[in-house]
């Protein structure tokens, strides 16, 4: 039997609830995301919600922008061993998915995982030469440094500052 826990976790703007009978219940609102790994691989990633490049959905009121109304609804059956990372978009954006897996499997400890994923995010917003998954993004856009730097062999590179919040949990039995 699963853990028989209602897991509700609210972060940013996602809500994942984990029922008894194993189902996940997962309501993403913006580009905080979840990702789901099974046996080293991804098998369920939210979608981020943007309007266009880096301008994500934001909850607020009905009159303003996003409400409740306009969350992605995902439902997902868990298996024990499953690994749950959440994350604000500060680690999606400077860390890439086999990062992701290769750092939330190599540890026991949930809070440990967690703490390596925040770190490595960091790491990365701050590296200036670093290749993150939200400068390339950025150039497949579009998007990239002034003509004259072109020239010099520049290109649009570096983390992304930004907040970083990570949880991470598992499946387990009891």
């Amino acid at each position: 039997m699963l853990l028989p826990l209602q897991l509700v976790q609210l972060l940013c703007r996602i809500i994942a609830m984990m029922e008894r009978d194993g189902m996940l219940k997962i309501a993403n609102v913006g580009d905080c995301g979840l990702k789901i790994i099974r046996k080293g691989q991804i098998i369920f990633s939210t979608s981020p919600q943007e309007h266009f490049f880096d301008c994500p959905y934001q909850l607020s009121s009905e009159r303003v922008g996003q409400t409740f109304l306009d969350a992605m609804v995902s439902n997902v059956e868990l298996i024990e061993g499953d690994i749950l990372v959440m994350g604000s978009d500060g680690l999606f954006d400077n860390v890439f998915d086999h990062e992701i897996v290769a750092t939330a499997t190599k540890y026991i400890d949930v809070g440990e995982a967690a703490k390596a994923l925040a770190n490595l995010a960091s790491s990365h917003s701050a590296d200036i030469a670093f290749e993150s998954p939200y400068s390339l993004e950025a150039r497949s856009k579009g998007y990239d440094v002034p003509f004259w730097k072109k020239m010099l062999g520049m290109k649009l590179t570096g983390g992304k500052l930004d907040d970083i919040t990570v949880v991470v949990g598992q499946v387990v039995s009891m």
